[in-house]
């Protein structure tokens, strides 16, 4: 209690002085104060006698009745001995006596009334009356009805009166003011008690944040609190509660079930369960309502309640939900929208992606130039359909792959022609689209269909197409829905115009791809050849075979593949494919072959890097495998860069990987040597050329790969068609991400029989009878149409190499399914050169008569030597000379230079 800092002990303190000093006050000021104090103790009892006379049953009624005077003079003459004052004066509204301690004032009129008369409420004046200074307390007595006064009722006491009564009670004032400091000791212990209860020890600051929290709690938050006994009653409604449930003024106290609330609300909150967050419906709002019962101290129980207005919420969440909704269709639309580069098909996700979260139908319709990859000259009202998607049945609109022509007032002319969506909330008002088909336009109606949008599918400025979307089942189209659905069609109105221009490249790349890969194999008897090119599902690529002929009755198989795809992998490929047959005329080994490509290929890359300031046009990366077949002796060289190892099937069925010195890709080699290697193979054995594609794939590695391929191949008696659809069938994928070339080649020998060779010493003397030996195997062959020819060849080529030549010197000849070949082997390196001699020149005209008796001629280099061949061809023989010119050429070689 005497702690200072606890409330009781500010109380006790402040009692204890204002105790002191009313004491000190009385005592000094008594005397002086004595009239003052006299006055307002007559105030005082004067205004509670007037008021409780006033307020007296009866009193209304008599002042009502006809004889107010019979019924209020004795009563107010046994109030006023009663209570001790000098007059209880009852009066009329307009200032009249009623009563009046002395009977003769009865009837007369107070002058003194209308100063407080006039506010209608009770007033205490002082005035000189006839029983002296007194003061006078009036108030004014209203009806039933507390609208209007029926009189007035004026208590008076006089001054001397009181100070006698003052005089009276001055020991018991003093002895008060002792009695009063006791009072204060044990009172303030009795609060202190009780505030410590009260408060459970809390402190002024706190009492203080309590209050203010308290206040904010009923003034401030804009969440509804009710506190709910657990008798039901409420005992505590903040403004917000209040104006949320529109509860009375007096609703503290009173039962929930007397608030007018609605039924389930009025259960919850008697039922003190905890609830969280349930909507409940007042009125017309939705209120979101939380319950936590609470134990108070001394075990009372109840609950507190919080109210939380979620009307505007809940449109706003409709709203939300809507937006995020259409957010996720437009993601949908980002993923599921041109995934294959095709036109049609990425109509048709179009179409599918709307269907039903949109619209119910949806239809695409675009025009003939974009279906072929080529862009619209301008808007044109006449479309094809392309695509339509629906949630169920048919729908009697215009069929897939129809030309559809709109007339002018058709929404989707309009909207072509100005380029900007169009929206038809009603179908049933629209005469303009009911005019392109009025029997169509009925059964669409009939159908269900009733709002439409059309947007145009734009693409840089562009008008590709239209979509459609058409609405059964849902609402009509708004205009929150034309904005939709127009960014929708911007979306896919760009993944449309990328697969048209991939159609488009696509096309181009695919007949520049044809136009570079052999359209069929040539004609030659030293391999029987089968072939496959497979492009990958991503485009035209680089991968790419040839097959070529060379002298000798000699095939040269070459398989390569250019990294990428597109028009630059095909130009690429096509440029190595023609290096390749440019260097095979050359009649280079396999690993010189290489080495000049690989050359080639890093000049091209320098170049393209100094010109372009990139790598845009190198064909860095590529590979090829080149493989030369002799079939009079069953020899292959082989020598690949970078390029996987070919298979060889045996005439057994057994596989085996042809070991092949590796070397990096095209263009990497750096100068360094190019190594080849050499095998015997049996007549009837397959050699298998292929690229990557067909061995490596994104779910296997390539060992795995080529484990398949060796199984694939394994087994005898199958031509080179029937191996390549089973290799086909074991490792093809189902969707291949690379190009695969393919390339099988059942080797031949040629017969014996058909070759014919000789050594050739170094007297000319012996041309004659080489000449007549080659003009008997001639006869032998059936071949007697070109022996004159023959004779002149060989005449010409072995006469050179017996000059010019040096050992060892062989005369070689060959017949081939469709040719004669004549090859004269030296060990010289010199070359001879086609030139025209000039008149007066004695030599120099012999390969130009070879040249021009022979198919075409050349010069294919050895190890050591060299060989100079010449091929006739078996089918149209070249043109013989009259009687006279042979003999005239031949004459050119007489005997003794022979």
């Amino acid at each position: 209690m005497l702690n200072a800092r606890s409330v009781a002990g500010q109380v006790f303190l402040w009692q204890l002085v204002l105790v002191v000093l009313f004491a000190a006050a009385a005592g000094v000021a008594l005397v002086l104060q004595a009239r003052y104090t006299s006055t307002q103790e007559a105030r005082r009892l004067s205004l509670g006698v007037a008021q409780t006379f006033a307020r007296a049953p009866g009193t209304v009624e008599a002042m009502k009745s006809a004889d107010p005077t019979a019924v209020l003079q004795p009563r107010a003459e046994e109030t006023r001995k009663l209570t001790g004052v000098d007059f209880v004066v009852a009066m009329d509204p307009r200032g009249y006596r009623w009563t009046h301690p002395d009977p003769g004032l009865i009837g007369e009129h107070v002058f003194g009334l209308r100063e407080g008369a006039a506010a209608g409420r009770p007033f205490t004046q002082d005035f000189e009356g006839s029983l002296g200074l007194a003061v006078e307390s009036t108030v004014p007595v209203f009806d039933t009805g507390g609208e209007r006064i029926v009189g007035f009722v004026s208590v008076g006491v006089t001054v001397k009166s009181v100070n006698a009564v003052v005089r009276h009670q001055m020991p018991l004032l003093l002895g008060s003011v002792g009695g009063a400091l006791a009072l204060v000791t044990g009172g303030t212990a009795l609060v202190s008690r009780r505030l410590r209860r009260q408060t459970h020890g809390l402190d002024p600051a706190e009492m203080t944040r309590m209050y203010e929290h308290h206040d904010a709690v009923l003034h401030a938050v804009r969440e509804g609190v009710l506190i709910v006994g657990g008798d039901g009653r409420l005992l505590l409604a903040n403004d917000e509660a209040r104006r949320l449930l529109a509860l009375p003024g007096d609703a503290e106290l009173r039962r929930v079930t007397e608030l007018g609330l609605e039924t389930e609300t009025t259960e919850l909150l008697r039922s003190g369960r905890t609830v969280t967050d349930e909507i409940h419906l007042a009125g017309d709002r939705l209120l979101a309502l939380n319950i936590r019962p609470v134990e108070g101290h001394g075990g009372r129980r109840g609950s507190v309640a919080t109210l939380r207005d979620t009307t505007e919420l809940q449109a706003l969440a409709g709203r939300a939900a809507v937006a995020g909704e259409r957010l996720r269709l437009l993601y949908e639309a980002g993923v599921r929208i041109g995934t294959t580069l095709d036109v049609k098909r990425t109509a048709e996700e179009l179409a599918a992606v709307a269907v039903p979260r949109f619209a119910e139908v949806v239809t695409v319709d675009l025009q003939d130039p974009v279906l072929e990859g080529d862009e619209p000259v301008g808007p044109n009202p006449e479309m094809r359909r392309t695509a339509v998607h629906g949630v169920k049945g048919p729908w009697p609109l215009f069929p897939v792959g129809e030309l559809i022509r709109f007339l002018p007032g058709n929404p989707v002319a309009v909207s072509v022609q100005h380029g900007r969506p169009v929206m038809v909330s009603d179908l049933t008002a629209s005469h303009d689209w009911r005019a392109q088909a009025a029997e169509r336009g009925r059964r669409i109606l009939d159908s269900g269909l009733h709002s439409l949008i059309t947007v145009p599918l734009q693409a840089r400025g562009v008008v590709l197409g239209m979509v459609n979307f058409w609405r059964v089942e849902q609402n009509a189209f708004g205009e929150e829905d034309l904005a939709f659905a127009e960014e929708l069609a911007a979306r896919a109105a760009v993944a449309i115009d990328n697969a048209r221009r991939y159609t488009r490249e696509h096309a181009l790349a695919v007949t520049l791809q044809r136009s570079l890969l052999p359209r069929s194999v040539p004609d030659q008897s030293a391999v029987e050849v089968a072939h496959r090119y497979l492009p990958a599902r991503a485009g035209v690529g680089g991968d790419w075979f040839d097959v070529i002929p060379l002298p000798g009755a000699r095939v040269a198989l070459v398989v390569g593949d250019v990294v990428g795809h597109g028009l630059h992998a095909a130009a690429t490929m096509g440029r190595l494919r023609t290096a390749v047959r440019t260097f095979s005329s050359l009649d280079l080994s396999p690993d010189e072959l290489i080495r000049h490509l690989d050359e080639l290929v890093a000049r091209v890359d320098s170049e393209g890097d100094d010109s372009e300031g990139n790598d845009s046009g190198g064909i860095t990366g590529a590979t090829c495998l080149y493989a030369v077949y002799d079939p009079v002796a069953g020899r292959c060289s082989l020598a690949r860069s970078g390029h996987p190892e070919p298979a060889l099937v045996h005439p057994d069925g057994t596989v085996e990987q042809v070991r092949v010195p590796v070397s990096p890709p095209l263009g990497l080699g750096g100068g360094m040597p190019f190594e080849s290697a050499e095998l015997t193979l049996p007549e009837g054995s397959q050699l298998v050329l292929f690229t990557d594609g067909l061995v490596e794939d994104r779910n296997r590695d390539i060992d795995t790969g080529l484990e398949m391929l060796r199984d694939a191949l394994a087994g005898p008696g199958r031509t080179p068609e029937e191996t390549c659809q089973a290799v086909l069938d074991a490792l093809l994928p189902a969707r291949p991400s690379d190009d695969i070339a393919l390339v099988v080649a059942r080797t031949r020998l040629l017969d014996p029989s058909l070759v014919a060779d000789w050594e050739v010493p170094a007297d000319p003397a012996a041309v004659a009878g080489i000449r007549a030996d080659a003009a008997r195997r001639l006869a032998e062959w059936g071949l007697e149409d070109l022996a004159f020819a023959t004779e002149l060849v060989i005449s010409e080529l072995v006469t050179n190499t017996i000059r010019y030549g040096t050992e060892p010197r062989r005369l070689r000849m060959l017949r081939d399914g469709t040719s004669l070949i004549c090859e004269v082997a030296d060990g010289s390196s010199t070359s001879p050169h086609l030139r025209r001699a000039a008149d007066t020149d004695e030599g120099g005209r012999g390969l130009f008569l070879v040249a021009q008796f022979t198919q075409r001629w050349g010069t294919r280099y050895l190890a050591r030597g060299k060989v100079i061949w010449t091929e006739q061809s078996l089918h149209s023989a070249t043109a013989e000379p009259d009687a006279d010119t042979a003999e005239a050429l031949l004459d050119q070689w007489s005997d003794a230079d022979w």
